[in-house]
């Protein structure tokens, strides 16, 4: 069997299609054997968009919260790349992007002051530059979100674009894992949630993903952005109806999807 048509291959070929087309496809477990499987295809689909011009600029880390791991039968998180294409501007519009079925949940964006080569606790933390809140736009190139493990860990974690606000916080004038989030859609409440329902911790998150990476040959870098997972549930992200996340110790995130109403 050639490369072209190895299950790896195959399934990068589905998603890169749909990512392209704005057009969801079959799920791609089927196609895969495992997870690492599921992380090649990832990575290839990464290659692909680089070689046109996207830069890395940091990871996602997804499935922090207990209740979808046991959706997913999973133990564990996952994690994405995030490509400098991807970052919505502070304002929070979000025009000219093809999604295909958007959600949106509220995050802590972690900035890298130094590389982690050595990812202990203690040295993840010390190579925090500053913290801020952040929206994740979350899209699946899956048809109807039926994803398992393999599919969404291929399709870059369902990574879609992301967004930071302006503040910009200390670790040392915080606590992660006491933080309330509350989401608001059109001005009326729609999610809420806490740091502690991500990981526990988000700070756990931020060690999972920077000891993940480095047993993968791929460690955390200064400067990078690391979104921690979600602080509550997510919502869809519809058009035309303003997304504003409130981080207690960490200020405001605003998004809203610019588009023309049918």
């Amino acid at each position: 069997m050639t490369l072209t048509h190895s299950p790896v291959a195959t399934a990068d070929e589905q998603l890169a299609e749909a990512l392209l087309t704005a057009v969801a496809c079959a799920p791609v477990r089927d196609v895969l054997d495992d997870l690492a499987s599921a992380y090649a295809v990832q990575e290839l689909g990464i290659q692909r968009r680089t070689e046109r011009g996207a830069r890395r600029v940091g990871r996602k880390v997804g499935l922090t919260s207990p209740a979808v791991q046991k959706q997913l039968g999973v133990d564990q998180p996952d994690f994405g790349v995030l490509l400098d294409e991807m970052q919505v501007p502070a304002d929070g519009i979000v025009t000219g992007h093809r999604l295909i079925a958007p959600r949106i949940e509220a995050e802590i964006a972690f900035v890298l002051a130094e590389d982690i080569d050595d990812p202990d606790p203690e040295t993840v933390r010390r190579a925090v530059d500053y913290a801020a809140p952040a929206l994740e736009i979350v899209d699946s190139r899956i048809s109807n979100w039926d994803i398992g493990i393999v599919d969404t860990v291929a399709d870059n974690a369902s990574s879609g674009l992301f967004v930071i606000g302006e503040q910009r916080v200390k670790l040392s004038d915080f606590v992660p894992a006491e933080v309330t989030m509350t989401l608001t859609c059109n001005g009326e409440e729609a999610s809420r949630g806490n740091g502690a329902a991500c990981l526990g911790d988000p700070l756990n998150a931020l060690v999972w993903v920077a000891q993940t990476a480095a047993g993968l040959g791929r460690p955390l870098r200064a400067g990078e952005i690391i979104l921690s997972g979600a602080l509550g549930p997510m919502i869809p992200f519809l058009p035309n109806e303003p997304i504003e996340a409130t981080i207690t110790g960490l200020g405001t995130v605003r998004a809203v999807l610019n588009q023309e109403k049918p």
